[in-house]
């Protein structure tokens, strides 16, 4: 059996003076019935308890080692705040001025499509056209060739409908779409 001591340390008033030493003469009382050879211990007053299952050694150690197994051992330790934050203190840190949705200044049209976009960076609904026809070129030239490592090392023109190849664009890969060209997609 493990009993942990627990030395309490109350102040200079009558009625815990009272209570300190009602405790005490129990504990002694008990003690003395369940040891009866034994004299009172030589200390002073002290409240004892028997610890709880975690904090005893198991009866049977299969691991043969004669260390003794450490208190914290069977304890999960976490960080816990030490006072509470006030509501006050919490609101600002909510609220702080690095969080709020800044007004930008640098907002313009679209030349080409009219929709907002900012100053230095590209319009996002004229991006997904591009995007769209890059893919559907793309598309062209995997059914031409057969797949993207079956395709020469020349360089690629786009014809729309009711447009012809130039001498410049001998030898080069021709694709072919029947749609009329976009207003953004110049030709070369």
């Amino acid at each position: 059996m493990v009993a942990a001591m627990l030395l309490l340390v109350f102040p200079q008033r009558p009625a815990y003076r009272g209570l300190l030493r009602n405790c005490w003469e129990f504990l002694q009382r008990k003690f003395q019935q369940s040891w009866p050879g034994l004299s009172s211990p030589p200390w002073g007053p002290a409240l004892a308890v028997q610890g709880p299952v975690i904090f005893t050694e198991p009866a049977t150690d299969t691991s043969g080692s004669n260390e003794n197994s450490s208190l914290l051992e069977g304890i999960f330790w976490m960080a816990a705040p030490k006072n509470r934050r006030s509501i006050e203190v919490n609101r600002c840190r909510r609220r702080n001025s690095w969080k709020l949705i800044k007004v930008k200044n640098n907002i313009d049209v679209c030349p080409e499509c009219g929709h907002l976009k900012l100053k230095h960076v590209l319009c996002a609904f004229c991006y997904e056209k591009v995007r769209k026809e890059t893919t559907e070129i793309r598309r062209q030239i995997g059914k031409q060739e057969g797949g993207p490592f079956k395709a020469p090392p020349t360089e690629t023109v786009v014809l729309y409908a009711g447009e012809t190849p130039s001498p410049q664009d001998q030898g080069k890969r021709i694709i072919e779409q029947n749609r009329k060209r976009p207003s953004w997609f110049t030709q070369n």
